[in-house]
């Protein structure tokens, strides 16, 4: 059985490691090791819960020596608040026999603190893209000394809209560095900023983008509409005794809010909230309450679906199903993790199913859907936003459908006509995807 004692670690890093309990490292951990030891520009490609944080750290420690400055040598860039404390943490717990300083900075919090801190001399930056391109530009964050940027969870980091100040920061960093960036998924915009910006980064691959992990037990329940979920969440909660530790995800803030006040009145006290709108205090005491079992569940958007190693997860509920197929990989891989089975219920509507399709696809597997329970009530009455939500899908069906000349011209336009011959490329996956879900459509309909 492999071992860290493979990495040949310093005395002190692996002193650390055996006091947090790791004996065998993670296949990613052993993927990436000498190519991150190499000095060459990384892409690591794997799946939440694989243990990506040590296997940049690990490397990015073994070769750690004193300089004599006060400006970051390491920087890394996450999506999250949340994110940056736990990372934080990790670095602390594997340099208590080191000397080391890390700081973790991030919005939400007062800026002049954070610009005191750095004053005081940090080697190790952890920080999202917003606070750490705002303390760059006051000057008070420095690249001189930079020798390694880390960039985890970069398609997210992508997703939440902070590609300016991530090329910024790299604008900023003209010093010779090795780059080091992880990602969950391959997409066309990680392709894009790694052209631009990276010498043809090494890649290490763990597992093909968008493979769910095989631990994780996926069932599924048709439900019409809001209150129709509200009543299948209640019955689960009550009489499925292993949903101990849940998190229950929805697409946006208004609709975390109402599922919260409406089974705070049967399970008062037991669900914490955790989305963009509340504090930092706030998200930080929750998460540690849950991690303490002092709450039986969260209930959020997908602030909290990736990176964060929260420790057994029974259940992950999707109340809604995501927008975008690659997250709901994102939101099962909380649950099911460090050889743990964890299982992950979907609430699916009849607006949700073709989104539902292109994540089996993607998945290559399909969710077992169960019969809705007896006694369960099926509501008929809708809430305002989900009124509102069918008023723009009819119009935007009636605006295709009596687009009118101009709108049928654009759209001959658009259409890619096959002149035959061989085929000298893959079909895009939007192309590929979009077919499985017109075969499985049509195969439901003939059943």
């Amino acid at each position: 059985m492999n071992t860290f004692e493979q990495f040949n670690l310093p005395k002190s890093l692996q002193k650390a490691v055996e006091d947090m309990g790791l004996t065998t490292p993670t296949p990613i951990q052993e993927k990436s090791f000498s190519v991150i030891m190499s000095g060459r520009d990384v892409m690591g490609i794997a799946q939440t819960g694989t243990g990506k944080t040590l296997a940049y750290l690990l490397p990015l420690l073994k070769q750690w020596k004193f300089v004599n400055t006060d400006s970051a040598r390491v920087v890394i860039l996450v999506p999250t608040r949340e994110l940056v404390v736990q990372i934080v943490e990790v670095i602390e717990n594997l340099t208590k026999y080191m000397s080391v300083r890390t700081l973790g900075i991030y919005g939400g919090v007062n800026i002049n603190t954070q610009k005191k801190a750095v004053y005081q001399g940090i080697d190790i930056l952890v920080g999202t893209p917003g606070r750490t391109m705002d303390l760059a530009l006051d000057n008070v964050i420095r690249f001189d000394s930079l020798q390694k940027l880390v960039i985890d969870e970069f398609d997210e980091i992508l997703n939440l809209g902070f590609r300016f100040q991530v090329t910024s920061l790299l604008t900023m960093m003209k010093n010779k560095r090795q780059n080091i960036l992880f990602s969950a998924t391959m997409t066309d915009d990680v392709d894009a900023m790694l052209d631009e910006y990276f010498e043809l980064p090494e890649e290490v691959s763990l597992a093909a983008s968008g493979t769910p992990l095989e631990k994780i037990e996926q069932l599924g329940y048709y439900a019409p509409n809001f209150l129709t979920k509200i009543n299948l969440l209640n019955h689960l909660l009550a009489t499925e005794e292993s949903t101990s530790r849940v998190l229950i995800f929805a697409n946006n803030k208004k609709t975390v809010d109402l599922i919260a006040n409406s089974i705070e009145a049967i399970y008062p006290d037991q669900f914490g909230v955790i989305h963009s709108n509340k504090s930092q205090n706030y998200r930080l005491n929750t998460m540690a309450s849950f991690q303490a079992g002092e709450l039986r569940g969260i209930i959020t958007t997908d602030v909290m679906a990736r990176g964060l190693d929260i420790s057994d997860v029974t259940h992950v509920i999707n109340f809604e199903f995501t927008e975008i197929p690659e997250q709901y990989i994102h939101r099962i891989g909380r649950t099911g993790r460090a050889d743990k089975s964890g299982t992950a219920i979907s609430f699916i509507s009849p607006s949700e199913e073709e989104i539902q399709i292109q994540a089996e696809i993607l998945m290559e597997k399909e969710i077992q859907f169960i019969d809705f329970p007896e006694g369960v009530e099926v509501a008929v009455r809708l809430l305002e936003f989900e009124k509102e939500k069918k008023k723009v899908k009819q119009l935007l069906k009636r605006v295709k459908k009596e687009g009118g000349e101009a709108f049928h011209e654009k759209s001959k336009k658009n259409q890619k006509v096959n002149l035959g011959g061989p085929a000298k490329t893959k079909p895009r996956k939007t192309e590929s995807r979009n077919r499985g879900v017109e075969r499985k459509r049509d195969a439901k309909k003939k059943k």
